[in-house]
């Protein structure tokens, strides 16, 4: 099997400041023809940043789709014109209020990859200095400092439910316990 499915036809669904949404009609291996609904998303990123006291820095923000406030590490979503990594930098300025370095790269996810053809890029630093958050405009956030042991802890013990959160503080855990960050 190729595994592949070819376009036969797309139509725009929605477009709007940050989803675009389409709906195509594609042909299958066997020749048949199904469905397919897809929201574009320009990608995002995700920075798990750890303190000379080994705290890694997180934000508790409300989200509005489940209606609670969810424990996150700082992200947001891709800039045109920037790269990934500067886009990493931004976010962890604006939400935490500090500056890292030693930056390493923790990969890429693709958060449901049956609906959507986000790409998240994951990062791991050092800080090097901690001033005022800066959020963005209707951005209302609190920091909060975890110790990277207890962050991998309240992940596997399921109290931390977003999902590059979890694997970036995974990733970085291992790092850290290493020696190599």
């Amino acid at each position: 099997m190729q595994l592949t499915e070819k376009t036969l036809s797309s139509k725009d669904i929605f477009n709007g400041k940050i989803l675009h949404v389409i709906h195509d009609e594609v042909e299958l291996e066997d020749g048949s023809r199904a469905l397919r609904e897809v929201v574009r998303h320009p990608g995002g990123v995700c920075v798990a940043a750890i303190d000379d006291d080994n705290n890694m820095l997180f934000v508790r923000q409300f989200r509005y789709p489940y209606g609670e406030v969810v424990l996150e590490l700082p992200a947001g979503k891709l800039e045109k014109g920037s790269t990934p990594l500067e886009n990493g930098k931004r976010e962890l300025l604006e939400e935490t209020g500090a500056v890292g370095y030693s930056y390493v790269s923790l990969g890429q996810v693709y958060p449901s990859p049956g609906y959507t053809d986000e790409i998240i890029h994951l990062y791991a630093c050092r800080v090097k200095a901690v001033g005022d958050a800066m959020p963005d405009e209707g951005e209302f956030l609190n920091v909060e400092k975890i110790p990277v042991i207890k962050a991998a802890e309240m992940v596997l013990n399921n109290r931390v439910f977003d999902a590059k959160t979890q694997i970036a503080v995974l990733k970085a855990a291992a790092l850290w316990q290493g020696g190599k960050l």
